[in-house]
């Protein structure tokens, strides 16, 4: 039931070590049966992140910038202004405990919300997070990193509305070199409160497809 989810949208910039705190805080009251799951929609100050994958010969990071560790899986990834962040907080253990059908449920409901914005994106064999096509190459506008405790989900997804792309330099992003790192601003659709809003049209087929999975084979 989409009542049983708190939707929650931040504005401003919140440091990474408060929304941190944050989810660790709300995770537990989740389970102890104390708050409702939580979408939490936001922006984060420039700054990379350290999957729990994270290897320091992708990290150069002229900028210098803050780096987290975050608990999550993946590599490393940025955030920052102009940038839509997701945390989900939702409880599997009453949605199927399938963490595959969660991440793949979730690449669903971002595909679903961009294409609501008339942008073309896709999953990519072999490769994490959202794809486009973007001149004569294929381009990442969105990364997913998730981490799962006692069925209790926690991270979510960025989606790439309008930051400096150039600070993505600073970085492997998700360890894949071979495709750059793309925006709705850069392919003309940069729409970041139309995005939040299709996202939260959407959830109610993103819910669906973690309560009913499918067959990916």
């Amino acid at each position: 039931m989409i009542e049983e989810i708190e939707w929650r949208v931040t504005p401003g910039l919140t440091s990474y070590p408060d929304a941190l705190a944050e989810m660790e805080r709300r995770h537990a009251a989740i389970l102890a049966g104390e708050a409702k799951e939580l979408v939490w929609l936001l922006e984060h100050p420039p700054l990379f992140t350290a999957g729990t994958s994270a290897d320091p010969a992708e990290l150069f990071n002229p900028q210098g910038f803050p780096v987290y560790e975050a608990g999550r899986g993946g590599r490393y990834t940025y955030h920052g202004p102009g940038q839509r962040v997701g945390y989900l907080l939702l409880d599997l253990n009453k949605r199927g405990k399938d963490v595959r059908n969660f991440v793949h449920a979730l690449e669903g409901w971002l595909i679903d919300t961009l294409r609501a914005l008339g942008v073309t994106a896709r999953r990519a064999e072999g490769r994490i997070g959202i794809w486009v096509d973007h001149g004569n190459s294929e381009a990442k506008i969105g990364a997913i990193g998730v981490r799962v405790r006692r069925w209790v989900t926690m991270h979510g997804f960025s989606i790439n509305a309008d930051p400096d792309l150039s600070h993505f330099s600073g970085i492997v992003p998700c360890g894949i070199a071979e495709y750059p790192v793309t925006s709705l601003a850069e392919i003309g659709s940069n729409d970041m409160k139309g995005f939040d809003a299709a996202l939260k049209k959407a959830l109610k087929s993103f819910l669906d497809a973690l309560n009913h999975p499918v067959d990916k084979g």
